[in-house]
């Protein structure tokens, strides 16, 4: 049993998509203030992990290692 975790994202992707999260985020808190904002974690969560389900399935990865 292989425990080893899977890494699909690389660098740059990585720091989009915590910027974009964190943006995402911060619509919760400024601007709009909808709950929509709470999508970030989406992102956020992907690039903490570095795993990326979508790419899993579509055969994707932007890691270079």
């Amino acid at each position: 049993m292989d425990l080893k975790p899977t890494v699909n994202m690389g660098a740059i992707d990585r720091g989009l998509r915590i910027v974009v999260g964190l943006v995402l985020l911060a619509l919760v808190f400024v601007g709009p203030q909808t709950l929509w904002g709470l999508l970030g974690i989406v992102p956020l969560a992907t690039a903490v992990f570095r795993w990326c389900p979508a790419y899993s399935l579509l055969g994707m990865n932007t890691c270079k290692s």
